[in-house]
């Protein structure tokens, strides 16, 4: 039996995650009172399999029962139920972007700063972050994206490690990522776009990236950036990091960053790695000079 509870903060897409966790033959409930719990655990290993894969909903929605968490987390462990804690993470500022655009207000704060709600959130949950299995940064994904990483976790079993990684193409004149943990400039590169035939194309098109890679030091690049990544991600995993933004730049987006990013990004895959890229600048770049 497959019972998990998905938890984290308000607006970082739980209520989307039940759905597709739905999608995927769970059962499903939302706000459950933490004290119930245990009765519900028991109910369904009394199913005799008929309820073998559950997922709960268990947020700060349930104010002062949200308390009991931990005693019914403790009365699972002494039942003998295990369970699997889904924690739902994202930025302050992708936080307060969601809410004034639902024009929602902060679930512990009716009144007041949208900030001060979240961070009076995470410090309420950040006990129960530390127990999670598995956390998911929402601040970079789209609907899709989240779907894809519940499917490889809960269906197909990729959870081996806890490390999402973004891989971020972009142009340095339209300004570096901010929540970039590696930037690596790759304007040296041979550039397309004073090719009349490439520069209306991007890095996705397979001919510009041959034109990029048909140099001795784009492949030497390009090796070694795949042995340092490499070599650095599990040194991020110990230090306990969930996601790691890596972002390529080029003048305008469009081309050499877009190329490197693909390699980079199949090179990981391969590796075995749970990898989302995004080309941030590419559409920006065309038809524009440089």
């Amino acid at each position: 039996m497959r019972f998990v509870i998905i938890t984290g903060l308000s607006g970082a897409g739980k209520s989307q995650a039940v759905k597709y966790m739905e999608d995927y033959g769970f059962y499903c409930i939302d706000n459950l009172p933490p004290t119930l719990i245990p009765k519900f655990a028991d109910l369904c290993h009394q199913s005799q399999g008929t309820l073998d894969k559950v997922a709960l909903v268990i947020d700060i929605r349930g104010g002062m029962f949200f308390d009991d968490l931990f005693d019914s987390l403790e009365n699972l462990e002494e039942l003998g139920y295990e369970y699997e804690i889904l924690f739902l993470d994202a930025s302050n500022k992708s936080l307060i972007k969601r809410f004034k655009e639902t024009r929602r207000t902060h679930p512990l704060l009716s009144e007041g700063s949208i900030q001060k709600g979240i961070e009076l959130e995470r410090e309420k949950l950040k006990e129960l972050k530390k127990r999670a299995n598995n956390i998911i940064d929402t601040s970079n994904l789209r609907t899709a994206q989240l779907k894809n990483e519940l499917m490889n976790i809960y269906v197909e079993g990729n959870d081996s490690d806890n490390l999402i990684i973004y891989i971020v193409s972009f142009g340095f004149k339209h300004g570096v990522p901010l929540d970039a943990d590696l930037v690596f400039d790759v304007r040296f590169l041979p550039n397309p776009y004073y090719i009349e035939e490439l520069k209306s194309f991007t890095g996705n098109d397979e001919r510009v990236r041959e034109y990029v890679m048909n140099s001795p030091v784009s492949v030497e690049f390009s090796n070694k950036l795949n042995d340092m990544v490499s070599f650095l991600i599990p040194q991020y995993i110990k230090e306990g990091k969930n996601q790691l933004v890596i972002a390529v730049g080029c003048t305008g987006g469009m081309h050499r960053s877009v190329t490197i990013a693909h390699i980079l990004h199949n090179y990981l895959k391969e590796e075995g790695h749970r990898v989302i890229m995004n080309h941030r600048d590419s559409s920006l770049s065309l038809g524009r000079k440089r």
